[in-house]
């Protein structure tokens, strides 16, 4: 029973998205199926998945909804694929996103980000709280190997000023899967906090996530 049910999780890879959906839920595919899903199909001398992992670069990069010109000017990227894009991405923004959710303890804030957590490069994340612990908005700061000047806390925190926050969660992914915080790690969490306390905007906790789970500074009496 072990044996096959291992088997089934292996299995998952080889199914077309629609095939896994289909099998397994919508839930499990991740953001670069998803996008394959609504894009469709490819384009001579542009397949559909290098259409749609253009497309989720760009839309890691943009601190707002793209718009259809923005949309567009990814390759393969017409505007009939752009409009349907740009109206998924409007209806979720209205009906599911997650602005005013409370966020009072770790595992609030886990759901916010494990929709990136797949991805193959670390990444640096803000999470806007206003006074009551309520989700504002979740950011994407940087893209890369963190160190202290791509990670820096004049970056991290000109955003969360504009939302007017009252507190921040900083978060990173672990390509490797591995939890455990590096020195860079501790030492750029120190560097944010003490930033923070200077700003008024404290630090409630930094994450470090990958798909299995997270390690929360603030459960483990880091911060």
């Amino acid at each position: 029973m072990k044996t096959n049910q291992k088997y089934k999780i292996q299995s998952r890879g080889t199914l077309q998205p629609r095939e896994k959906a289909m099998n397994y839920g919508i839930s499990v595919l991740n953001d670069k199926e998803l996008l394959k899903i609504l894009i469709g199909s490819g384009q001579k001398n542009c397949s559909v998945d290098k259409i749609a992992g253009d497309l989720l670069n760009l839309l890691d990069k943009e601190k707002e909804l793209p718009d259809l010109e923005t949309l567009m000017s990814v390759k393969g990227m017409g505007m009939a694929r752009s409009s349907l894009i740009a109206a998924a991405l409007e209806f979720s923004r209205r009906h599911y996103l997650s602005t005013g959710q409370k966020v009072s303890q770790p595992g609030d804030a886990y759901p916010l980000l494990a929709h990136m957590a797949d991805r193959k490069q670390e990444y640096f994340f803000t999470i806007s709280l206003n006074g009551a612990h309520e989700h504002i908005k979740t950011r994407q700061v940087s893209q890369g190997l963190l160190n202290r000047t791509i990670v820096h806390p004049r970056e991290v925190y000109a955003d969360p000023i504009h939302d007017r926050a009252a507190a921040l969660i900083v978060a990173h992914n672990h390509p490797s899967g591995n939890l455990e915080p590096s020195r860079e790690d501790r030492d750029i969490t120190r560097r944010l906090q003490d930033a923070g306390e200077i700003l008024g905007i404290p630090i409630l906790d930094h994450l470090i996530f990958c798909p299995s789970g997270y390690f929360s500074f603030l459960e483990q009496g880091l911060l």
